[in-house]
């Protein structure tokens, strides 16, 4: 039997507060919350992927990460409403590249550890 990997089902990212990002990705960005079973790790749903806030374990630092990347739609509205809402603008949402059946629109703001966090939308 060959090994398969099938979907992402939970991505980690690490913070220094976790009620701070908590407070960002829960208040700012809009993901649902699931639970905190402790004060160093808290549970969100980003549309049936689970995203789990924890401090630094073992060498890992907080602020470098990969960049997370979430589907919008209206990403020039959605993005401006975000930043009024508290997040930390990095570039503004442009042109990404030209595909043969749609657009993709990219935006990118930065968490409150420094975490790039993109918006991106696929135009047809």
């Amino acid at each position: 039997m060959e090994p398969r990997l099938s979907g992402i089902r939970q991505i980690a990212i690490t913070v220094s507060d976790v009620d701070a990002a908590l407070a960002f990705y829960r208040d700012v960005l809009g993901l649902a919350f699931l639970f905190q079973p402790a004060p160093t790790l808290a549970f969100l749903d980003a549309d049936g992927i689970r995203l789990m806030l924890t401090t630094p374990q073992g060498a890992g630092t907080a602020g470098a990460n990969s960049i997370l990347y979430f589907k919008v739609q209206d990403i020039v509205p959605t993005q401006a409403a975000l930043v009024a809402r508290g997040a930390t603008e990095e570039r503004p949402p442009q042109l990404a590249a030209r595909m043969p059946d749609h657009e993709l629109w990219t935006g990118f703001l930065r968490d409150p550890d420094g975490n790039l966090v993109g918006l991106m939308e696929e135009k047809r």
